[in-house]
């Protein structure tokens, strides 16, 4: 990507930035190397933003700052931060006088020359999208050609590295619902892993999420892997075999329950799609007609079923780019993602699990899977999403010894707990701090069992995000003494 690309794309329309985030700031940059007039819209100072925003402002780039920013835009292309609601009246007014509502993300689709892998979902997606880059890399260095750009929701933007892209070299992403909203250029293979209540505290509702995940699949998309075990992703390709043409996208179903394309596609299916399952522990993928093994269950080190899933879905992503006996590679060597069930250390012939990443009821519920059989107190609470809690009751109560409460939502939690119908409960603590929490289920620990920080909640109460929350968690564990 040059300038000019940039320029034919921006074809003289004044633009506007929603948001000097992590995501708009490379893109702030990349807008004014190119010499076009910007102005950023914020609630916060120049001065609170910071450096970054100081420097564009040197640069001639406009501020619209405080609690108004949002309210007059004059522009003819918006970029908005994921975090922003399309739907505010000042974004709503600009759009009805004619402007272009985008973002980061789909300006990268619009201007990236490579092949794109998506992956969006209310859990899984953070170990998904890394298996999709670990399993591309590793094809890619199999072959010595190109290399592999991960990023989106996880780690930096992409369009940091968009003039670094080559026409051998693919780009993977995680996308949030924040980020799909407003997206209508999709990526060409593309993965839900599963989609369940979350962000309900952002989202108007169940039907806006929903919505929202549904824009990861458009015009460009050649392939949709998704889950056959959730209802929702269920529906959503039940509805594309009715309404697409001439079996585009095809279909990758994967199911952790089903042994069969039969099961999966009782109807039949179309002639690109692909079944994906288990039997005899080995993961297989069939199109009604052949079936091939393409790894044994034994070989993935992550533990879980869910991690079955996320392999599910990285093979569907990569099924036919890649040498099938990368899989089983991959799989040997990967240990896990950072904050996801992640072993900290063993004290006094008790295992500590950092899982900050699980940030709703249906993680922790996977984490406490992945652990069954083991003696678990686990610390759950945090910012409070407005999300429904008894599925995580029920998840507590048939798994953990002891819980410790903490956060915002720790009555909301204990709630649940008590109006579970669950005859067997666990032990309830309250802790006032994080560091309380983890020195309370120190405390409850038997020998042999474990601690889990698995909050089944964000961190915004207390973190600026699930990473800082993970950190601060395996400080406080790796600074305990031996008893």
């Amino acid at each position: 990507m040059n300038n000019n690309q940039l320029l034919d794309y921006i074809h003289n329309r004044r633009c506007a930035l929603l948001g000097l985030g992590v995501s708009n700031l490379p893109l702030a940059r990349l807008l004014c190397e190119a010499g076009i007039a910007l102005t950023v819209h914020d609630k916060k100072s120049v001065a609170e933003l910071g450096e970054d925003a100081r420097a564009l402002e040197a640069r001639g780039v406009r501020f619209v700052t405080g609690a108004d920013a949002f309210d007059a835009i004059d522009a003819e292309l918006i970029f908005r931060s994921p975090g922003i609601r399309p739907d505010l009246e000042g974004i709503a007014r600009a759009v009805a006088g004619g402007a272009t509502l985008t973002g980061e993300i789909e300006l990268f689709l619009q201007l990236a020359d490579v092949p794109t892998f998506a992956v969006t979902g209310s859990d899984g997606k953070t170990t998904s999208t890394t298996l999709t880059g670990k399993i591309l890399a590793a094809e890619h260095d199999r072959l010595g050609i190109g290399k592999v750009a991960v990023g989106g929701n996880i780690g930096a933007p992409l369009l940091d590295r968009l003039d670094t892209l080559s026409e051998n070299d693919v780009a993977v992403m995680e996308l949030s619902s924040f980020q799909l909203m407003t997206l209508s250029c999709a990526p060409r293979f593309v993965a839900i892993t599963n989609v369940t209540p979350n962000h309900l505290d952002w989202h108007t509702g169940m039907d806006e999420y929903v919505a929202a995940k549904r824009h990861i699949v458009g015009e460009q998309t050649e392939r949709l892997v998704t889950n056959f075990e959730s209802p929702i992703t269920r529906a959503l390709a039940d509805e594309l075999m009715q309404t697409r043409k001439n079996d585009s996208p095809a279909l990758y179903l994967f199911s952790s329950k089903a042994t069969s394309h039969a099961e999966i596609f009782p109807n039949g299916s179309g002639k690109n799609d692909r079944a994906i399952f288990e039997r005899d522990g080995v993961i297989w993928l069939s199109d009604g007609v052949q079936e091939e093994a393409l790894l044994a269950v034994e070989k993935i080190r992550v533990p879980g079923r869910h991690n079955v899933e996320n392999y599910m879905t990285a093979i569907g992503l990569t099924y036919g780019i890649v040498a099938p006996q990368i899989y089983t590679e991959v799989a040997e060597s990967f240990r896990g993602v950072e904050h996801r069930l992640e072993w900290v250390r063993r004290l006094n012939c008790v295992d500590y699990y950092n899982s900050s990443i699980d940030s709703s009821p249906t993680r922790t519920a996977a984490a406490l899977s992945a652990l069954n059989g083991r003696d678990i107190v686990a610390i759950c609470g945090g910012y409070d999403k407005k999300i429904p809690f008894a599925p995580l009751a029920d998840a507590l109560c048939a798994a953990v010894r002891a819980v410790v409460l903490t956060g915002a939502t720790a009555e909301k939690i204990a709630t649940a707990l008590d109006e579970c119908d669950a005859k067997v409960k666990p032990t309830v603590v309250r802790a006032d701090s994080f560091e309380d929490a983890v020195l309370a289920a120190r405390s409850l620990a038997r020998e042999g069992g474990c601690v889990l920080l698995s909050p089944a909640c964000a961190s915004f109460d207390a973190f600026k995000n699930f990473a800082e929350r993970g950190e601060r968690f395996r400080e406080i564990v790796n600074s305990l003494g031996e008893e």
